[in-house]
């Protein structure tokens, strides 16, 4: 059988099934067997490249014939279908009905945090200062007074980049930054994150925050400190907070002091629990950045922000901190 007789056979054959059509589903699925991409009526088009050279003009227009009264067919039976179909009562959209809240993000509570301490220091005279995430020995050991035997600088306890260049331990850095690049006073803290290789557990993580505080002038005393300690406490944990100092050693304080905080449970107990660690800054610091120790004296403080994020708002487990559960996230 010839391609003209295919196509007659093919228009009629679809002009009947397209009149048998029921609804718009069925037009639809129609359209796709006749018209699509891949339907019969391209079949048979492509065809045409096995016609006979003298009779591929009058066979294309014949298949050009077959497809265009074919699309007229599908359109008129189409808007037959749509308006057979009943009208829908009442409006589109129940306005009555509660609108669904947007999902909007907001700060992680890691953040949050860091405002609320840099904040609260801002308030106390405090400016914020920053510093490399990637230090020299110099700035993370030699201006902290800590020699080269300490077992501090092992490199089990470092992340050396190479043999004087490494992922800093502590944001102590920054007070040697700024205490090398300006003269007393000087009243900075210092927020941002350390590295250190710890194994990662409920409590310890290889990468966490420190905020450090630095207050260098003349006559600044043990004194200056413990009030400074208690009313950023008081105003971060609120004001029923109780603090104390207890004896502790850092190469660069003398003397040096651990924090402490009591918290109170639900179940009616009480624990003395660490915060951070302060003291006064020690001569060899203050010389090794070029100020004179005797005319001049300061105290510095390092808290962790992990640690103050989970005691005030009962976190457990530190890891919980750095996943990306939003079930987590929202509480804060």
């Amino acid at each position: 059988m010839s391609l003209l007789d295919d196509l007659k056979k093919l228009q009629e054959q679809a002009e009947a099934e397209l009149a048998a059509a029921q609804g718009a589903e069925a037009v639809e699925q129609w359209r796709i067997r006749y018209l699509g991409a891949k339907g019969e009526v391209k079949a048979a088009m492509q065809r045409l490249k096995d016609v006979p050279k003298q009779d591929k003009p009058a066979a294309g227009q014949a298949a050009n014939r077959a497809k265009n009264a074919l699309q007229a067919a599908y359109d008129e039976r189409l808007g037959q279908v749509q308006a057979a179909a009943p009208a829908r009562q009442g409006p589109r959209v129940d306005v009555t009905l509660p609108g669904l809240q947007p999902d909007v993000g907001h700060e992680h509570v890691m953040t949050q945090t860091i405002n609320e301490i840099v904040d609260i220091c801002a308030r106390m005279g405090f400016e914020i200062a920053y510093g490399p995430e990637v230090e020299d020995e110099r700035h993370n050991f030699d201006g902290l007074n800590i020699p080269p035997h300490h077992p501090a600088r092992d490199p089990l306890d470092n992340f050396y980049i190479d043999t004087r260049c490494m992922l800093r331990s502590q944001t102590s850095t920054v007070q040697i930054r700024t205490m090398e690049a300006r003269k007393p006073p000087v009243r900075i803290i210092c927020p941002g994150r350390v590295y250190r290789p710890d194994t990662v557990d409920a409590t310890h993580c290889f990468m966490f925050h420190q905020v450090e505080g630095l207050c260098v002038d003349e006559g600044v005393s043990m004194a200056d400190l413990r009030t400074c300690i208690d009313q950023f406490c008081k105003a971060y944990f609120g004001p029923d907070v109780e603090t104390r100092f207890r004896p502790s050693f850092f190469p660069f304080t003398e003397p040096s002091a651990e924090v402490d905080l009591l918290f109170h449970f639900d179940d009616g107990s009480s624990k003395w629990i660490e915060l951070g660690g302060c003291g006064m800054v020690d001569p060899n610091v203050l010389e090794f950045v070029g100020y004179d120790s005797e005319k001049v004296t300061g105290y510095a403080f390092g808290l962790g922000i992990e640690r103050m994020t989970m005691r005030k708002h009962g976190v457990t487990d530190i890891r919980l901190l750095y996943e990306s559960d939003v079930r987590f996230l929202r509480q804060f």
